[in-house]
């Protein structure tokens, strides 16, 4: 821009990462703030049980699905091939999960969560819910519910765009 040339107006707010900011990036900020605030206060139930929510992202996929591929635990957890590479050997020296030849592969392996990594998983949510609770403790009656309603409406659309 030369000295000469006139400045754009500014028509919206900058984004400042304050609450009350009207900018077009605030609910974006407003949600990282939110992630950040609700992982420190998860991992901090599961630093007890010797595990990350890295690994507890993991545990969840294996839950839910069951033997998952490599590449798809990737893919569920937003991880990289090298990052669930490591998350998995983690897994797999705590006995929490182990890695078996997919029939008709040689070359994939799906993991699967041991019994070991089932009772984890459970004791992991008994250890999470008074932290929850802290983590919701500024909510009123029934904001709660309304605050998880509104995320889930948010992170899975009906019209399924991301």
């Amino acid at each position: 821009m030369t000295a000469d040339a006139p400045r754009p107006a500014t028509t919206t707010s900058r984004a400042t990462d304050r609450p009350g900011d009207a900018s077009p990036f605030a609910l974006g900020l407003l949600l990282r703030q939110a992630h950040w605030r609700a992982a420190a206060v998860m991992s901090e139930a599961l630093r007890p049980l010797g595990i990350e929510l890295r690994h507890f992202a993991v545990l969840i996929v294996l839950v839910d699905r069951g033997p998952t591929v490599q590449r798809d635990l990737a893919a569920a957890t937003g991880t990289d091939k090298a990052g669930i590479m490591r998350v998995v050997d983690d897994l797999e020296r705590k006995g929490l999960a182990v890695r078996k030849s997919v029939p008709g592969d040689r070359r994939v392996r799906a993991v699967e969560i041991t019994p070991q990594g089932v009772e984890l998983f459970d004791a992991a949510h008994v250890g999470a819910a008074p932290l929850a609770d802290r983590l919701a403790a500024d909510l009123g009656p029934g904001e709660r519910e309304q605050l998880t309603d509104l995320l889930t409406r948010f992170a899975y659309p009906a019209d399924g765009e991301a």
